[in-house]
């Protein structure tokens, strides 16, 4: 390894000299040890192969001549938890749940039934997130808002720069599933629906996947089908679903102009409770007409809200991390944007007068 070229939360950003050139790879320290100039690495570079856009980066999976010292002197994991992540993987994650036994917030979750009545964003992608949450800041600035990330893009939330921009931003990050990493771990989206409400002190949720996206075109074949379950799953908690639609006018992909197909399903034919649709005012007309035509059949099912945008462009500009989706900046896709920041606000105006105290 040639050098350390930045450091983020969870994350190392290191230079490495292989026998075909030099490359950018990303260590993980809690799982791998602190890299170090000089460390002899063993990479990953499946994705950097195949130039995924999320996924431009060799993987450290160990510096095998300086290994991680053990969870304990005695290798045991009996306080650092037993939820195992990643499972049986090489680099499999043994983290403390929140409602584990040996955790702090294991009475609070084991007597948590319900959010509430909370109003819980669901987000196709892991880039709606800081959108939305300008969208909640916008009107109300004094709400805590949480994030559940679900498996269904990258499993280490340290991968994620946007969540290292918004440490202090967000009252916390709850990793679900096979996702680890968060300021708190749970098994399933329930559970960390209800440490976000329970244990975090949220007013807000966001659940979304981490970054990248897996999907094949099909209908079924991508991860955002998972939006309609966790619509399932903050319906049946007592919670407000409120679902962030995926709007693009700068997508070249036909499949994801306009509403894309992905919200059209996770909404349209996995969610089985109702949630509200936040459309925003202010598109372009021809936008705004092909939109409304494809809502037209989940009217039925959910309930849509249209969506005053005064202000949220600002909101959006000022938003403490940059803003990108499949490469594209605010200005270059900025219908997406401003529907995940409409989702936001439209949650924003579910709460009471008052939100809880920080």
């Amino acid at each position: 390894m040639l050098a350390v070229r930045r450091r983020w939360h969870g994350a190392a950003e290191v230079e490495v000299r292989t026998g075909d050139g030099d490359l950018r790879a990303l260590a993980y320290p809690a799982l791998v040890g602190d890299p170090e100039p000089g460390d002899r690495v063993l990479l990953n570079v499946g994705a950097l192969v195949m130039g995924l856009g999320t996924g431009g980066y060799a993987l450290v999976v160990a510096l095998p001549d300086r290994l991680p010292a053990d969870p304990l002197a005695d290798g045991t994991t009996r306080d650092a938890g037993h939820l195992v992540k990643a499972r049986y993987t090489p680099l499999q994650a043994i983290r403390l749940g929140v409602d584990e036994e040996a955790s702090p917030h294991r009475a609070v979750l084991e007597s948590a039934t319900s959010l509430d009545g909370m109003p819980v964003v669901t987000a196709d992608l892991h880039s709606a997130l800081p959108a939305i949450l300008a969208g909640v800041r916008a009107d109300r600035p004094d709400c805590r808002v949480a994030y559940v990330m679900t498996d269904g893009g990258a499993l280490p939330a340290w991968f994620s720069r946007t969540l290292d921009g918004l440490r202090g931003h967000l009252a916390g990050t709850i990793t679900t599933g096979q996702a680890f990493g968060g300021d708190l771990e749970a098994s399933t989206v329930h559970t960390g629906l209800l440490a976000a409400r329970h244990v975090l002190g949220a007013d807000v949720t966001v659940v979304a996947q981490g970054p990248g996206n897996l999907g094949t075109g099909t209908t079924w074949g991508f991860s955002g089908v998972a939006l309609g379950e966790a619509v399932n799953a903050i319906g049946t908690l007592g919670g407000r679903p409120v679902g962030s639609l995926r709007i693009s006018d700068g997508d070249g992909r036909p499949r994801h102009r306009g509403v894309s197909h992905h919200s059209l399903t996770a909404y349209g034919r996995v969610a089985l409770l109702r949630a509200d649709l936040p459309v925003p005012d202010g598109l372009e007309p021809h936008l705004a007409r092909e939109i409304d035509a494809a809502l037209a059949p989940l009217a039925e099912r959910h309930h849509l809200v249209r969506v005053p945008t005064g202000g949220l462009d600002r909101a959006l500009r000022e938003s403490p991390v940059g803003l990108s989706t499949m490469g594209r900046g605010l200005d270059q896709d900025h219908a997406y944007f401003l529907a995940a920041a409409a989702a936001g606000r439209h949650a924003a105006a579910l709460l009471s007068p008052a939100c809880a105290p920080g």
